[in-house]
């Protein structure tokens, strides 16, 4: 599932934790609408052609939600489950789009509401906050203002996920801050994960990670700057029986001829430009693409 904006800028809510994301200014601000939604058709083209099935819900035309592109942060599908989750900006909160959750409610999902933490100031932002091992039931969190320690636990207690918590950093001005969500240090495929190991400062946790992740899949470990350069916001996906792996133009040109290969050992490397929303949403591939099961 993706959402096709009706609303997309620089979100001053999120910039104040997403290092990722950059303010546009007035000059950039002309045609931002038309470039974002090019980039968006494109990747669902590209997606197609590939014999993923793609369904779109369109932008709210009632609110303005500046990163509704990214809608795997309000809603997880898990086998016969369905969470909704708390956003940590206030604009970013009627992104849940009430009308799909209710038509959804005919197919006989279980349905966990977590968005009302979000008025006690406790935070989870679905799969940018956790990333999920799904065949292993593991999930990966990193702990910031967005994702908060207990209601993790909560989560994996209701999804009967094995919790897996650290702290990971990123250097901000020559200042260690907290990465803002676990998908942009890591992203779990079939037998293979590709992390930025070196985010990751406490070596205990690091060790809990790694024993964790090399348990059933290959690390292929990347830098501080491929990280930032959404080389793990990576989303594996599937068509038929082939694996699909979703990455960013700015991404797979960070990569190693030798990183690259290890995914291509993996599947099809599907390529995608998303400049625009990278550079001023702060997020990539991954973000916007919500799995449905």
């Amino acid at each position: 599932m993706m959402v096709r904006p009706n609303t997309f800028r620089s979100n001053e809510e999120t910039l104040k934790n997403n290092f990722f994301q950059k303010k546009f200014s007035k000059s950039e601000q002309k045609n931002l609408k038309i470039k974002v939604l090019k980039e968006f058709d494109d990747l669902v083209y590209n997606l197609e052609k590939n014999n993923i099935n793609v369904s779109i819900n369109q932008g709210s035309l009632i609110h303005e939600n500046p990163d509704e592109i990214f809608s795997n942060n309000w809603i997880i599908f898990d086998e016969n489950k369905i969470g909704i989750f708390s956003m940590f900006a206030k604009n970013r909160r009627t992104e849940i789009n009430n009308d799909y959750v209710k038509s959804l409610s005919k197919n006989n999902y279980k349905f966990f509401d977590y968005s009302k933490y979000a008025l006690k100031n406790i935070f989870l932002e679905g799969t940018g906050s956790m990333v999920l091992d799904r065949e292993n039931k593991k999930a990966y969190c990193c702990i910031s203002q967005r994702s908060n320690k207990s209601l993790f636990l909560q989560f994996c207690k209701d999804f009967k996920y094995e919790p897996i918590l650290f702290n990971a950093y990123q250097n901000v001005n020559g200042k260690k801050k907290s990465i803002y969500h676990t998908n942009v240090m890591m992203s779990i495929g079939p037998k293979i994960c590709v992390i930025c190991l070196d985010s990751i400062d406490n070596n205990f946790e690091k060790n809990i990670v790694i024993n964790n992740l090399a348990t059933n899949n290959k690390i292929l470990s990347i830098s501080n700057k491929q990280m930032e350069s959404f080389a793990a916001n990576i989303i594996f996906l599937k068509s038929n029986t082939n694996v699909q792996i979703v990455i960013s133009e700015t991404a797979i040109n960070s990569l190693t001829n030798f990183q690259i290969n290890e995914l291509e050992n993996i599947g099809n490397i599907i390529k995608c430009e998303i400049p625009t929303i990278e550079k001023f949403g702060g997020g990539g591939v991954r973000c916007m693409i919500t799995e449905v099961f």
